[in-house]
């Protein structure tokens, strides 16, 4: 009995690895049709009796804006186009200002964000760090960072209901994504570490000054290219 068992968790542990890579291979090419908080939002709106919708339109990084790409990089990851999918430094600082006592900031990079949002939930626990980790060396793989540039811009919150790029930009500001300018593109990049409280358009003092700074920052940085 105990030998048939560990057979049996072998052979799942085995299935979940083969379906795991079999997913990432399949979205290098493929659209991320839905992610799991669309689907925990959307019980959500049941449990509230609220309307049960999300707004998702997938579109190619060709037609997503090069201001909303660099204004996300500079926003949430600017060692993206570098990295292998783990910023060491933003970690390091984190866990010395955790040390401290200061408030936490994140030190998620864009690829950790991608697979979190993609392949898990968003309750933060150490069992979904762990799989975040290997999901994030999956896809820093096999896909290239502008495929993961283009589903994490296709796939994350940007506001109530809303998920990617041209949903956002069609909300926020009537327009097709490829439209966004980069005060535009920074005002959206601005909201992402809480898109449920804050809003791109009109922006906040908050907000305002956070776009600023990104916009800024865009300029440090100066052209996007991919390798």
């Amino acid at each position: 009995m105990i030998k048939k068992f560990f057979r049996f968790i072998f052979k799942l542990i085995l299935g979940l690895f083969i379906l795991s890579i079999a997913m990432v291979f399949l979205y290098k090419w493929v659209p991320v049709p839905a992610t799991p908080l669309m689907v925990i939002r959307s019980v959500e709106n049941f449990q509230d009796d609220k309307p049960i919708f999300w707004k998702h339109d997938w579109v190619s990084i060709e037609e997503i804006s090069k201001n909303l790409q660099l204004a996300v990089i500079c926003s949430e990851d600017q060692n993206f186009l570098i990295h292998n999918g783990f910023d060491v430094e933003a970690i390091e600082k984190a866990y010395q200002d955790n040390k401290k006592g200061k408030r936490i900031k994140g030190a998620s990079t864009i690829s950790q964000q991608t697979a979190k949002n993609v392949f898990l939930w968003p309750q933060r626990s150490w069992l979904r760090k762990g799989f975040e980790v290997y999901f994030t060396f999956l896809i820093e793989t096999i896909w290239s960072k502008e495929r993961i540039m283009e589903v994490y811009l296709n796939s994350i919150e940007m506001g109530p209901n809303i998920y990617g790029a041209e949903a956002a930009v069609a909300y926020w500001y009537k327009k097709p994504a490829s439209k966004l300018s980069q005060y535009e593109a920074a005002s959206i990049a601005a909201i992402l570490p809480n898109p449920l409280k804050f809003k791109a358009n009109p922006a906040t003092n908050y907000i305002e000054r956070r776009k600023n700074w990104i916009v800024k920052q865009m300029g440090y940085f100066g052209k996007l290219e991919y390798k």
